[in-house]
């Protein structure tokens, strides 16, 4: 098991963590964080900033934001309607709980807000897309999250020497998967991870 836990270390400061997915430890101390699976949106010197892609966000449903949000889908019996109506929402992070972020696919970008991220996945974060959305000219698949995670600088590396953290590489597939519960599990699979056998300690010689 040793590759594992030599895995989930940063392997020098310079390790690059954009367009990665980072993946909690079992042994996660941090409630907030626990079995998630972080879609890294930047990583830099300056800090780290991602979006957890696989926590519902029970409180409150499509439809409740977007009346909050003024927005009125383009018909009731519109197929456009009912997608947006059905849009996950998730949380994204324990920062800035009340900002929305949506995490999507590069067939919508806005050059004033949208920012391409690797793969063919960007982020915008403005409500434009969400009028999109329920106007039919959206993105063919998206995310909306509720907060943040964010990191200081030098923090996520800290934590990832820690055997805090595993990172593997995104893909679309994966990151807009509506099968939230199984998402843990398929991201550990992505590096050759079976759950049941995942070392919990750092394991330090």
């Amino acid at each position: 098991m040793k590759p594992i836990r030599q895995r989930g270390r940063a392997e020098g400061s310079d390790i690059k963590l954009e367009g990665q997915l980072l993946i909690a430890m079992p042994a996660m101390s941090d409630r907030r964080f626990q079995r998630s699976v972080i879609y890294m949106c930047a990583h830099s010197p300056e800090g780290a900033m991602g979006l957890i892609i696989n926590q519902r966000a029970d409180h409150i449903t499509a439809p409740d934001l977007l009346e909050r949000l003024g927005i009125s889908p383009r018909n009731p019996d519109d197929e456009i309607n009912s997608e947006i109506l059905s849009l996950s929402i998730q949380v994204g992070g324990p920062v800035e709980t009340g900002r929305g972020f949506v995490l999507h696919s590069s067939d919508y970008f806005s050059e004033d807000s949208t920012l391409a991220i690797e793969h063919d996945v960007c982020l915008t974060a403005t409500i434009d897309i969400l009028k999109a959305i329920a106007h039919g000219r959206g993105p063919s698949r998206a995310l909306l999250a509720l907060g943040y995670a964010g990191w200081s600088p030098g923090q996520l590396e800290t934590e990832m020497q820690d055997n805090g953290w595993l990172h593997c590489p995104a893909d679309p597939d994966l990151i807009f998967d509506e099968d939230l519960e199984n998402k843990y599990s398929k991201a550990l699979a992505k590096i050759g991870i079976d759950l049941s056998h995942l070392v919990n300690d750092a394991g330090h010689a």
